[in-house]
């Protein structure tokens, strides 16, 4: 294999750190480093940005929105982990699961921009539907996410963990507004007339979360139960190695009737699971929010446009 040049811009991060344990040890390239001291320094960023095949952004919006302005200069392709780019004219959207369509046109993008965690678990539950003629795209959509504090970043891990173990915590919904950050990617990426309802919940735990959607079968465009509904979604992700539509009902794997958010950490994995009866069916995808929510996505799309296979270095 050719080696090629790979820079992560701000891996002192939650998402960074993640990705950065993902590629070490890889020898198919070269994992370019600044030097800590001046990984602030524009000049040296600019170097080191410029000297890489592949840059992987893990910044704030402003700051990634910079990086992409300091290699307009040169060839360096970009994925960004920010909210930036998500909506952007000309960046790839980096979820290769949706279509083949999608996957083709990571691996020959300059600029991918990395999914959101809510958005990933909401997306790959609901566009199969929207493509098989089920889902409206004028469907009064209303999803939650129970979703680990770490994706907060350093400044909500910081404070939950000063109040002492996470569980005095609680259960604290936010974004109360309903204007969620991954609100336009969200509504973008499934062509939606208007945007959904949104409502995210911190859990009491680091990592890990299930989106959920229910749907008013009555509302659809084509009457289907929920059974239905998971057959459609098993021939559509039928191969793929990272996301697995789970047995209908799937009581095996629940604890003692409860779904918990957790079972696919430290993995690259989406569950899909559906639930429900003739007249209504939840739709609830589970992940972990800093894999294949944030820094395993970001492995994954890098895979693809260095072509390597898709799953180097991830566990599914």
């Amino acid at each position: 294999m050719n080696s090629s040049k790979i820079f992560i811009d701000g891996q002192e991060g939650t998402t960074g750190l993640k990705i950065r344990e993902r590629l070490v040890g890889r020898t198919d390239f070269e994992l370019l480093e600044i030097d800590p001291l001046k990984r602030k320094n524009e000049s040296a960023r600019r170097d080191c940005l410029s000297a890489a095949d592949i840059a992987i952004l893990c910044l704030p919006d402003e700051a990634a929105k910079q990086a992409v302005e300091l290699v307009n200069e040169s060839s360096t392709r970009v994925i960004d982990a920010s909210t930036a780019h998500r909506v952007a004219a000309g960046w790839t959207y980096g979820l290769p699961e949706l279509s083949s369509s999608h996957r083709d046109a990571i691996r020959g993008a300059r600029y991918v921009a990395n999914p959101g965690c809510h958005a990933t678990a909401f997306a790959l539950g609901l566009y199969p539907l929207i493509g098989a003629g089920i889902l409206g795209r004028d469907y009064p959509i209303f999803s939650n996410s129970l979703t680990g504090y770490s994706g907060g970043g350093k400044k909500v891990i910081a404070k939950v963990e000063s109040v002492g173990p996470a569980s005095l915590w609680g259960m604290r919904p936010y974004a109360l507004s309903l204007k969620h950050k991954h609100l336009p990617e969200m509504q973008r990426v499934l062509g939606l007339d208007f945007p959904p309802g949104f409502l995210p919940i911190l859990g009491p735990f680091y990592q890990g979360m299930i989106v959920s959607t229910l749907l008013e079968t009555r509302l659809l465009k084509r009457r289907v139960a929920a059974r239905d509904l998971h057959e459609v979604l098993v021939s559509y992700y039928s191969g793929e190695r990272f996301v697995r539509v789970m047995p209908f009902e799937s009581a095996e794997f629940l604890d003692e009737g409860y779904l918990s958010p957790l079972e696919c950490n430290d993995t690259n994995r989406a569950e899909i699971f559906v639930f429900g009866h003739d007249s209504q069916a939840l739709i609830a995808v589970r992940l972990d929010n800093l894999g294949k929510g944030a820094s395993g996505a970001a492995v994954q799309s890098l895979n693809l446009m260095l072509d390597r296979p898709e799953e180097m270095g991830l566990v599914s």
